[in-house]
């Protein structure tokens, strides 16, 4: 009984993360501005106020380095989907793809990423 009840609530803590949506990327372009890069990252996420919203996204290298943030400070529940950008983002030379991945106030990082391919 004990071990049962112990099983119960471990999944009623993981509950609220496992059922909250996470952020969907539709569109990410990214071009070369000056010395470094400039990433337009167009999300979509069933937002439904401060307790649940699209708080960010990132752009990371294949070696999990994370090249750029943009912190996303509010909720866009009625602007969906959305578009921020993020502007000088260095990007070593000779890397030709990034990864872009969202986050939720809830769920946290997404596990997918969108792979995005430079052309310098």
């Amino acid at each position: 009984m004990k071990t049962a009840l112990s099983l119960l609530f471990v999944i009623a803590l993981g509950a609220p993360a496992a059922l909250a949506d996470s952020p969907r990327i539709i569109r990410v372009t990214a071009e070369k501005a000056g010395m470094g890069w400039r990433f337009d990252v167009t999300l979509s996420h069933p937002d439904s106020g401060w307790d649940h919203y699209a708080d960010g996204w990132e752009v990371i290298a294949a070696n999990g380095k994370v090249l750029g943030q943009r912190a996303l400070m509010h909720p866009h529940v009625k602007e969906q989907p959305f578009t921020r950008s993020l502007v000088n983002v260095m990007v070593p030379d000779g890397m030709r793809e990034v990864f872009v991945r969202a986050r939720c106030s809830q769920a946290g990082w997404a596990s997918d990423t969108v792979t995005v391919h430079l052309r310098p």
